[in-house]
C-alpha cells in the first residue's frame, strides 16, 4: 500500500534516531511540512513531486535538522523507494501491458462481468483482490489487477471507484492482517506470536473488514467522490483484439498467479525447510517479489505474447509502451518515500510513540493506537508495524498466546489507517485512477480507515472469545 506505502522504505528504521528537536517542534514541523505538501497541489497546482521534495524540505528545516542531513534522508529516501516498488512498478507495468496487448485481459474480463451481475461484481472483485493479496505484497497485486480494473469498469460502464475500491480492500487487507507479508510477519516474530495461529485469525478479521470497507464503503464513496471513469491511456491495448486470437482463460490465469504462487512457496519453505538446504535457498530466491515478478514477465512473453501471436517486434513494442506513462509514477512514489524518510530520521515517530505508551488504555487499543500515529505520522505502514511491536513486547509477558496473536492483528489494522500524502501508496491510487487530490482522500483514505477501524472492532470482539 505499497501498503499500502513503504513497504521497502525501511532505512534508517530499525535504529534508535535522535530527536532533531523537542516534541512540540517535531510535531509542528510534521504539520508544517504535510499542509504545505497539500497546499502547493491542491491550491497551487504544483506537481507532487516539487510539493513532497518542497515539504520535505521545509520539515527538516523547521525540526531544526542540518540541511546536509535532511537532503541525506530524502535522497536515501527516494533511492530505497525506487530501487524497491519503483522497479515493481516498472515490471508490472511490463506484465500489465502483455496481459492487456495480448487480449488475457479480456479473456478475464470477459469471464468475470459473464459471471457477475453489475450488482454483485463489487463483491466479485473484492474476492478477487483478497484472493491475489493473500499472498502478493500490495504493489504487485495493484500493478497486476489495474488492467483488469480499467477494462472491468470500461467494459461495464461502470466508475473505476465502484470497480476498483472493493480490490484495494481486498488488496489492504491481507496486506495488514495476513502472513507472509512483512508487517505481521515482523510483529510474529518480534512478539513471539504463533504463525499459525496468528493467520487463522487474520483471515477471519480479514473477511468482515474487506465486506465492510469494500463493496458496503463503495456505495458511499461513489455519492462522495463522484464518477471516476477508466479514460487513461496506460492499459489501454495498442492493437485491437477483438476477433484476435486470445491466449486461453486458463493459460491467463494460470499466468497471472505465477507470482503469486513462487512467492507462496517462499513462505511455505520459511515455515517448513532447513534454512541450510538447497530446496529452501531456491525457494527463497524464486520467492522474492524482484524476482517472482521477472520471471512472470518472462513466461507472460511465451503464454501471452506469444500464445496471441504477437511477434518479436509487436511483444517489443508492447513491452516498450508499457514504460513511459510510468515515469511519473516512480518520481512520485519515489518523492513520498523520501518525505517519509525526513519524518522518520527527526525522531517524530519515537516521540509519538512514547507519548502513547505511557496511556492507560487496553493493551489492543493502546497497540492500534501507536500503530496508527506512527502510520499518520511515517506513511508506511510496515515502519507503523515494526515499531508498535518492538514498544508492545513490555506488555506481552503473560499473554495466552490468542492474546499475542490478537495484539500482532490490533497492530495490524492500525497500520493501515488513514493513507494520505506522506504514503507512497496514495500517489500511486491517485496517479493509476486519475483522481484529484480531494477524491484520492474521500474513497482511497477513507476507505484504509474504515477497514482500520473496522478490523479494530473485530480484533476487539474475537478478544471476547479467544
Amino acid at each position: 500500500m505499497t501498503g499500502p506505502g513503504g513497504l521497502f522504505g525501511l532505512v534508517g528504521a530499525q535504529e534508535a534516531v535522535t530527536p532533531a528537536a523537542g516534541t512540540a517542534q517535531l510535531v509542528t514541523a510534521a504539520l508544517i511540512g504535510i499542509g504545505l505538501i497539500v497546499v502547493l497541489i491542491v491550491w497551487l497546482k504544483v506537481h507532487p513531486f516539487l510539493a513532497l521534495t518542497l515539504g520535505s524540505l521545509t520539515v527538516g528545516a523547521v525540526a531544526t535538522m542540518p540541511l546536509a542531513d535532511t537532503l541525506e534522508s530524502f535522497t536515501a529516501g527516494v533511492g530505497s523507494t525506487v530501487a524497491g516498488v519503483g522497479v515493481l512498478i516498472a515490471l508490472g507495468a511490463m506484465f500489465g501491458k502483455l496481459l492487456a496487448d495480448s487480449g488475457g485481459a479480456d479473456q478475464i474480463v470477459d469471464t468475470i462481468v459473464g459471471r457477475a451481475s453489475p450488482r454483485m461484481l463489487p463483491w466479485a472483485m473484492a474476492t478477487i483482490g483478497a484472493i491475489i493479496g493473500l499472498p502478493m505484497f500490495f504493489e504487485i497485486g495493484l500493478v497486476l489487477l489495474m488492467p483488469v480494473i480499467y477494462l472491468v469498469a470500461r467494459r461495464t460502464g461502470l466508475s473505476l471507484i465502484t470497480v476498483g475500491l472493493p480490490t484495494l480492500a481486498g488488496l489492504s487487507a491481507m496486506h495488514g492482517f495476513v502472513p507472509p507479508h512483512p508487517g505481521p510477519l515482523a510483529a510474529i516474530d518480534v512478539l513471539s506470536a504463533e504463525v499459525g495461529l496468528t493467520l487463522g485469525l487474520g483471515i477471519l478479521v480479514a473477511i468482515p473488514t474487506i465486506v465492510v470497507a469494500g463493496p458496503l464503503f463503495t456505495r458511499l464513496a461513489e455519492r462522495w467522490v463522484g464518477e471516476v471513469h477508466a479514460e487513461g491511456a496506460q492499459f489501454e491495448a495498442s492493437r485491437d483484439t477483438e476477433g484476435a486470437r486470445r491466449p486461453s482463460f486458463a493459460v491467463t490465469l494460470a499466468t497471472v498467479l505465477l507470482p503469486v504462487v513462487l512467492m507462496m512457496a517462499k513462505a511455505v519453505a520459511d515455515l517448513l525447510l532447513d534454512e541450510d538446504g538447497l530446496p529452501y535457498a531456491f525457494m527463497d530466491f524464486v520467492g522474492e517479489p524482484l524476482v517472482a515478478l521477472l520471471v512472470a514477465v518472462l513466461v507472460a512473453i511465451f503464454t501471452l505474447g506469444v500464445g496471441s501471436g504477437m511477434d518479436r517486434d509487436g511483444i517489443s513494442a508492447s513491452i516498450g509502451a508499457s514504460l513511459p506513462p510510468i515515469a511519473g509514477i516512480i518520481l512520485i512514489v519515489g518523492a513520498g518515500g523520501g518525505f517519509k524518510q525526513v519524518l522518520i530520521d527527526t525522531g517524530i515517530a519515537e516521540v509519538i510513540a512514547d507519548f502513547v505508551t505511557d496511556s492507560g488504555i487496553s493493551v489492543l487499543l493502546v497497540a492500534w493506537l501507536v500503530a496508527v500515529l506512527i502510520r499518520l505520522a511515517t506513511g508506511s505502514a510496515t515502519v507503523a508495524t515494526i515499531t508498535a511491536a518492538g514498544i508492545m513486547v513490555p506488555l506481552t509477558e503473560g499473554m495466552a498466546q490468542g492474546d499475542v496473536s490478537l495484539l500482532v492483528l490490533a497492530i495490524g489494522a492500525g497500520s493501515v489507517f488513514f493513507s494520505h500524502v506522506n504514503d507512497a501508496g496514495f500517489w500511486l491510487i491517485k496517479e493509476y485512477f486519475g483522481m484529484s487530490v480531494g477524491q484520492t482522500i474521500k474513497s482511497w483514505s477513507l476507505m484504509e480507515t474504515v477497514l482500520s477501524v473496522s478490523g479494530l472492532v473485530v480484533v476487539l470482539l474475537l478478544n471476547v472469545v479467544v
